[in-house]
């Protein structure tokens, strides 16, 4: 299968380092003389903290973790080195949407045969579909993104509502007071999320990707996926959401500090960073289930998440995989809980743990509502095999609509649907 040529040449230019940083892995694997030595590839800073505890149960075995910097940059430093027949790592670090690109062309380990099988039970449904290509498993989750609401409970009671929208259509309504308090008032920015609608199409009941292997079946026109899709379009006819404040953005951090920018419906992940991003806001935020689409249900999606799976290419296989059941499911699980990771493990969402008060959420338990938001993840969802290149490219297509309005979301997507059976089926897959 043919590596994709923007991938090729990102390798070549932008990661040297990464793949000389992992020069040192393929080391003993237990037989010969000196300790083995293991390199993992991560941008999770909470798998370091395992290290100590793993090799001090593990003296044979020595841990380097290497800050793989973005996850861009990893893929095509990982794809360079496979074909270079050097400078593999033993475990490196996936998005669940990029997966499939290594697992089905071979590249990556099939867990099951190290016992990955006997440990489905300890995750949540949704988290453990993610690892799993054809039947096999190819990595274990390390952490997850259920979507919730997080909103500012000041500015919607200044706009007369006292609870959070619990259903989209309630949301519409909610989305028309908060505009109609004036100024820089909207209940939420959107420049071209794709995650954000993709999510709203998966708890929609949409599933757009179908994939068998090589073969990829791609339809926007699921009626699930045209309801998602055509509420969104009418957020934005109506003018109802910021499209000039990019996340992450300056602005962004401006509008979530002052109270004009009222929620966000992102990744349990935006715990940790909300705080950082919007101090002036302490006590303000809360955390609410995503709104649903009919009253009384409770379906979730996700918005990001990742796991760590171990390149066929790889000369420490059991020592890697006993390092990885360590710090995924095992004995380091709690430092990294402790140190700020979210976790789909079924033990730790049940645990104590997430029921601690959350000052900065106003006294909340925030816990309990990621842990139900997580159980409650709708299965079946696909990403196609070249999805990392497909997102880069939804950017651009997106673009004109955010600028200037041109065009429509449903537009977008048959346009994006067109340019990813043109390139899958270049790359050797088939596309339809």
């Amino acid at each position: 299968m043919k590596v994709p040529t923007k991938a090729r040449f990102l390798a070549a230019t932008l990661v040297p380092m990464l793949v000389l940083a992992a020069c040192s892995s393929g080391g003993p694997t237990g037989g010969g003389e000196g300790p083995v030595n293991l390199t993992v590839w991560s941008w999770d800073d909470t798998v370091a903290k395992t290290v100590p505890g793993f090799e001090a149960a593990n003296p044979g075995i020595k841990v380097k973790v290497v800050n793989a910097g973005s996850s861009f940059d990893e893929y095509t430093a990982l794809d360079n080195a496979i074909q270079a027949g050097s400078g593999v790592p033993d475990l490196a670090m996936f998005e669940y949407f990029a997966l499939p690109y290594f697992a089905i062309p071979g590249k990556l380990e099939d867990l099951g045969g190290l016992g990955a099988a006997n440990l489905k039970k300890d995750y949540v449904e949704a988290a453990w579909n993610d690892v799993t290509v054809e039947g096999k498993v190819f990595a274990l989750p390390s952490d997850y993104g259920p979507s919730v609401l997080f909103y500012n409970q000041a500015t919607f009671a200044k706009a007369g509502m006292q609870q959070p929208p619990a259903t989209w259509d309630e949301y519409y309504e909610a989305a028309k007071k908060i505009r109609a308090l004036g100024g820089d008032h909207y209940i939420a920015q959107d420049t071209g999320d794709l995650f954000f609608l993709l999510s709203l199409i998966w708890q929609a009941g949409g599933r757009p990707f179908r994939v068998d292997g090589t073969k990829v079946h791609i339809d926007f026109t699921q009626p699930a996926t045209t309801k998602a899709v055509a509420f969104w379009q009418k957020m934005l006819d109506e003018g109802l959401l910021n499209t000039k404040v990019t996340a992450w953005s300056d602005d962004w951090n401006r509008t979530l500090n002052d109270g004009s920018l009222a929620s966000q419906t992102m990744g349990g992940w935006l715990t940790s960073s909300l705080p950082q991003r919007a101090p002036q806001a302490a006590g303000q935020f809360k955390v609410a289930l995503m709104p649903q689409w009919q009253a009384g249900e409770k379906v979730g999606a996700e918005n990001g998440g990742s796991g760590f799976g171990i390149p066929a290419a790889s000369g420490n296989k059991e020592a890697a995989f006993k390092f990885l059941e360590y710090f995924t499911h095992g004995g380091g699980l709690a430092a990294r809980v402790d140190a700020g990771a979210f976790v789909p493990n079924t033990a730790v969402l049940a645990s104590e743990t997430p029921g601690k008060v959350d000052q900065y959420f106003g006294g909340q338990k925030v816990g309990p509502v990621l842990a139900e938001a997580s159980k409650i993840v709708a299965t079946g969802w696909q990403y196609p095999p070249f999805f990392e290149w497909a997102r880069q490219t939804y950017t651009d297509i997106v673009a004109p609509l955010y600028t200037s309005g041109t065009g429509s979301l449903a537009g977008v997507l048959e346009e994006w649907k067109k340019r990813m059976i043109a390139y899958g089926n270049e790359q050797g897959f088939q596309v339809d």
